[in-house]
């Protein structure tokens, strides 16, 4: 049970209805990570529209996964990691291996998702002051200062979820429990 009120389209306050509503149309139910969001609208607009700014990003589906998926590991996000798990293997199409292996915070076999993975945790543990070492493998990996940048605002995008459920202790919905650590 949610310690902060889950909403629904008809309890939302009316600032956030036309989130709610475009989350509905997006996913065809509303995720309680919205349910909650919606009261804070402006936490709740946020959230969308850094979702939609992230998803422009130079990085990859995949690679964004990873971020997110590594975040929600890491900060103990349950609901997280389950939403991210279905996109992973969904939209993005990886393989579930990889995915457990994201899930228990081991590499995935792919050498540029786990130098992702590797940045994302570096970041988080540093609080963004990764060492010299942390910042080199990442390059080394093909990657750019660019994608240094976008592994920090997926990692601000996740914080602002994880720690919204967290506080809010979001039950999982039933169209992503097959999802959980464990399940896939």
């Amino acid at each position: 049970m949610s310690r902060l009120t889950l909403h629904t389209l008809e309890t939302a306050p009316e600032d956030s209805r036309p989130f709610v509503e475009k989350a509905i149309a997006n996913n065809g139910y509303l995720p309680n990570l919205i349910g909650v969001l919606a009261n804070a609208p402006a936490a709740l607009e946020t959230y969308l529209t850094v979702s939609g700014i992230n998803a422009r990003a130079s990085l990859s589906l995949a690679e964004r996964e990873v971020v997110q998926l590594t975040a929600a590991r890491i900060h103990g996000c349950d609901f997280c990691v389950a939403g991210h798990t279905a996109i992973w293997l969904k939209k993005a199409g990886q393989p579930a291996e990889a995915v457990r292996a994201l899930h228990a915070g081991a590499p995935t076999g792919d050498a540029r998702l786990d130098a992702v993975a590797a940045f994302t945790a570096a970041v988080i543990a540093g609080r963004g002051a990764v060492d010299d070492a942390a910042l080199q493998a990442f390059l080394d990996a093909g990657y750019h200062q660019q994608q240094a940048l976008e592994v920090v605002l997926g990692v601000s995008l996740a914080t602002l979820c994880n720690f919204a459920n967290s506080l809010a202790g979001t039950p999982v919905n039933p169209q992503l429990q097959p999802y959980l650590p464990g399940a896939v």
